[in-house]
Formats: C-alpha cells, sequence, structure tokens
C-alpha cells in the first residue's frame, strides 16, 4: 500500500522540455529525409536518341606574352605592332571573336596595358585574362 505525504502533492511549476525536444527532433529528421525526395517528384522516362555532332563553339584566341616581352597569338610568334592589325584581321573572319590573355606575371604594365589598347580599339568585347587560383 503506498502512503502519500503532503510533500509530494505540490503543483510542479516548472515546464518539462523534454518532451518537447524530443518531438521538434523527430520532425527535423523527418523534414531533413524528405526534403531531397521532393525536388524529383515527377518521374519521366526520356526516350534514346542516336548522339548527335557537337556544335562548333568559338575558340578563343590564347594571346601568351612571355617574360621576355614576345607575343604570341595561338603559338604565332608576333610583334606589338603587328598585334593590332592580327586581331582586326581575324574579328573581320569572325565577328564572334573571343580572346585569352595569358600573361608573364614579370611583364611590365605598359605592354600589357599597350595590348589591352589594342584589343579594345578592335572592338572585342569577348576577353579573358588567364590567371592561376590564389592559395
Amino acid at each position: 500500500m503506498a502512503i502519500s505525504t503532503s510533500e509530494q502533492d505540490d503543483v510542479v511549476s516548472e515546464i518539462n522540455i523534454t518532451p518537447l525536444v524530443d518531438v521538434m527532433l523527430v520532425l527535423l529528421i523527418v523534414f531533413i529525409v524528405t526534403a531531397p525526395l521532393m525536388t524529383n517528384t515527377v518521374k519521366v522516362n526520356l526516350p534514346k536518341a542516336a548522339p548527335t555532332q557537337p556544335s562548333q563553339e568559338n575558340k578563343a584566341i590564347t594571346i601568351s606574352v612571355k617574360s621576355n616581352g614576345d607575343i604570341y597569338l595561338d603559338k604565332e610568334l608576333i610583334t606589338l605592332a603587328q598585334f593590332e592589325s592580327e586581331i582586326l584581321l581575324r574579328k573581320q573572319m569572325n565577328p564572334d571573336l573571343s580572346l585569352s590573355l595569358n600573361a608573364d606575371e614579370q611583364i611590365p604594365y605598359g605592354t600589357i596595358a599597350k595590348i589591352l589598347a589594342n584589343i579594345e580599339r578592335v572592338g572585342v568585347s569577348k576577353f579573358s585574362i588567364v590567371t592561376l587560383p590564389a592559395s
């Protein structure tokens, strides 16, 4: 037989949050598991087709400037005086010309500035400068 005392009959005024935390963790786990499944809800069987030839994309012309000042246009050695006319000629053959500049870090800024000015005068809008990622 159990005997109760008046000390045990007091009202507990604190909230027990353990069940609340348990329910929230279960809901979180359910959400984490089901969220990726919600993105691919429609399954489609795609038809098979014969492979096609890849489209001819315009490959960027590479401008390389070595540490001694030599300028190469797609592995062809040219001078700074010839540079603008060569780019203009290639721009006339391909109006959608894109250029990629690889320059040694020891090259003086003035040489690179002249090359950039020539590219701007010709009107090439697709231009990139190749660098190594910072480590």
